[in-house]
C-alpha cells in the first residue's frame, strides 16, 4: 500500500490518486503494455473502487492509460506510426518553449540547469532509468517554464505521459553512459543566446532517441 495518502474522501482520495499515479508513468516507473484492474489499483493505493475509477478515466483521456472495451485498462503499447508521431509533436512545440524561454534564460537558470544536468549524470552512473525519466525531464520543464506559455507546456507534458513507460524502454536501448549530449548544446546556446543553435538542440535532443525504438 503506498503510504501518504488522504482520507478516503472521494475527491481528495481520487486527485491525490491522479497525481500519484500520473507521476509514475510519466517517469517511466510503469512498464509498455502493463495490465491494470481498477480493484488492483484501489488494492495497491488504498483507495476505493470510486477513486480509482475516476484517477483512471481522467488518465485515460489523457492517453496515459488506455481502456479496452471489457473494461482492461493498460499502458499504452506504441506502435512505430505513434512514436513518430509524438517525436514530430515535440519537434513542434520543445523549440517553440525553448525559443520564448531564451529571453529570460538568465545566469542564475543556466546555473540551475548545469545543476539538473549533474543530477542527470548521477542517474546514468546509477543505472536509474525512472530517475534519469525524472531529471530528464525537469532539465526540460525548468526551461519551459521561463517560455511563460502555459498552453503550450500543457500539451508537451501531455506528450511525455504518453511516452513514460515507451521513455523506460528507450533508456534500456540506448544502454547510456553518459548524459545527452544535447543538453550540453543546449546550455551552450542558452549562454550564446543563440536561437537557432538553440532550437537545433532542442529538436535532436527531443526526436532522435524516439526514433531509435522504431523498428
Amino acid at each position: 500500500m503506498i503510504k501518504n495518502r488522504p482520507a478516503d474522501q472521494t475527491g481528495a482520495a481520487h486527485d491525490w490518486l491522479y497525481r500519484t499515479l500520473r507521476t509514475k508513468i510519466l517517469h517511466g516507473e510503469v512498464a509498455p503494455a502493463e495490465p491494470m484492474t481498477l480493484r488492483g489499483i484501489g488494492s495497491d493505493f488504498g483507495v476505493s473502487m470510486t477513486p480509482a475509477r475516476e484517477a483512471v478515466r481522467r488518465l485515460v483521456a489523457e492517453g496515459a492509460l488506455s481502456m479496452s472495451s471489457s473494461g482492461r485498462v493498460s499502458t499504452p503499447e506504441l506502435s512505430n506510426e505513434r512514436i513518430e508521431e509524438l517525436a514530430s509533436i515535440r519537434a513542434l512545440l520543445e523549440p517553440e518553449l525553448a525559443s520564448r524561454a531564451l529571453p529570460r534564460a538568465h545566469f542564475a537558470l543556466i546555473e540551475r540547469l548545469e545543476a539538473i544536468n549533474e543530477g542527470v549524470s548521477q542517474m546514468v552512473t546509477r543505472h536509474d532509468a525512472s530517475g534519469y525519466i525524472r531529471m530528464n525531464l525537469e532539465f526540460h520543464r525548468t526551461l519551459y517554464l521561463r517560455a511563460q506559455a502555459p498552453a503550450i507546456l500543457a500539451l508537451t507534458e501531455t506528450v511525455w505521459l504518453q511516452l513514460g513507460p515507451t521513455m523506460r524502454a528507450l533508456y534500456g536501448r540506448l544502454n547510456r553512459t553518459e548524459p545527452p549530449q544535447h543538453h550540453r548544446r543546449i546550455l551552450a546556446a542558452l549562454k550564446a543566446g543563440d536561437e537557432p543553435g538553440l532550437r537545433l538542440a532542442v529538436r535532436a535532443d527531443a526526436t532522435q532517441g524516439l526514433r531509435m525504438l522504431k523498428a
